[in-house]
């Protein structure tokens, strides 16, 4: 039987050992991201309430006569969104977002299999060390829960609405993400690396960039799911002034709902964060560079400041071009690359 390597106390690897589970760690991380874009491309799409029901195993197939597509096209019918948004959709016009929603879900039945069954592979053959059990089980309950929620987003569109509720929309997204960081920094961690300058202030700082991100994307998720991309498309002034007025701000009662679908706040919410965001990867950057000069984290910083700008520089193209959908699946697509380069970073800064 194949044994772990030795590690130090945090459980950091002495030799290579570990290079089949590492890989596969990142063959999960590629498809994680191809999960967000596919899901991102299914909302941009307005494909993500085309399937009505919830079946785990039955769903796995799609309709496979014209019997089978009428009755599924019937149900789709009788939802808000069909009947206000697309009364002379026809059924060839279903059959294309039924697909991409199809797609979707597929994907993540696929992303369990291949979690699932190399984990007990790696765990019966005895691969794992005893510290990274846990945290990989904890990884597969992620990808259990993302399921519910995935329905439970599908559903707050089915009744009432002509779209998912954004809330759960940006629970949708964050899950996913904080399933991404979880397994790229589990990745990261199983590469043996030589030490790197990791003075304090250099991981807090890459700390509250990591979480200044995944915020980031939570309100992405948000302005997305509030269609509020669609309005006040100038930058830097929204509708004309750089702080809008506070009555547009608080429109809505109670003032809890404010933060979930005025667009207003949720796209103020966006662009300032995303300037915080900014500030720290320049400063974390330079900061960088003076502590650490030439050594790998200073070109880390570099690049995720870079990916930062690029990022911003995305968003604000989106926003005047009113969303197109190119446009729309590069800037999460670029979210998540920059989530993940973030990652890479803290997890490499991590004190030994």
């Amino acid at each position: 039987m194949t044994t772990f390597a030795s590690t130090t106390p945090l459980g950091r690897v002495q030799s290579d050992a570990l290079a089949p589970v590492r890989a596969w760690l990142w063959a999960m991380a590629a498809l994680i991201f191809a999960m967000v874009l596919v899901g991102g491309a299914t909302r941009l799409m307005e494909a993500g309430l085309s399937i009505t029901e919830w079946k785990p195993v039955a769903g796995a197939l799609p309709p496979l006569n014209e019997a089978a597509w009428t009755s599924e096209f019937e149900k789709y019918k009788q939802i808000p969104q069909f009947i206000k948004l697309f009364p002379d959709m026809t059924l060839a016009g279903f059959q294309t977002i039924y697909y991409w929603e199809w797609s979707h879900r597929l994907l993540g039945r696929l992303i369990g299999l291949a979690f699932a069954v190399p984990l007990a592979w790696f765990w019966i053959s005895g691969r794992l060390p005893g510290w990274l059990k846990p945290r990989l089980l904890g990884v597969l309950a992620l990808g259990g829960l993302q399921g519910a929620v995935g329905w439970w987003m599908v559903a707050s569109g089915l009744v009432g609405r002509v779209e998912v509720a954004p809330e759960r929309l940006a629970t949708h997204l964050l899950l996913a993400s904080l399933t991404l960081v979880c397994v790229v920094w589990l990745a990261v961690r199983l590469k043996p690396a030589a030490a790197e300058p990791s003075a304090g202030s250099l991981r807090r700082a890459a700390t509250w960039l990591l979480a200044l991100i995944f915020i980031q994307i939570g309100l992405g998720a948000l302005v997305a799911g509030s269609r509020a991309g669609m309005t006040y498309n100038t930058w830097p002034f929204m509708d004309g002034r750089l702080v809008p007025p506070l009555e547009d701000l608080g429109r809505l009662a109670p003032v809890w709902k404010n933060l979930f679908e005025n667009i207003t706040l949720v796209q103020f919410d966006h662009r300032m964060i995303a300037y915080v965001v900014i500030a720290l990867a320049l400063l974390h950057g330079v900061s960088a560079a003076r502590r650490a000069p030439g050594t790998k984290a200073t070109r880390r910083a570099a690049a995720l400041a870079g990916l930062v700008m690029a990022q911003a520089s995305l968003g604000v193209l989106t926003l005047l071009l009113v969303v197109p959908v190119w446009a729309g699946l590069l800037h999460q697509a670029l979210a998540m690359m920059t989530l993940m380069m973030a990652t890479v970073h803290r997890a490499r800064l991590q004190a030994d």
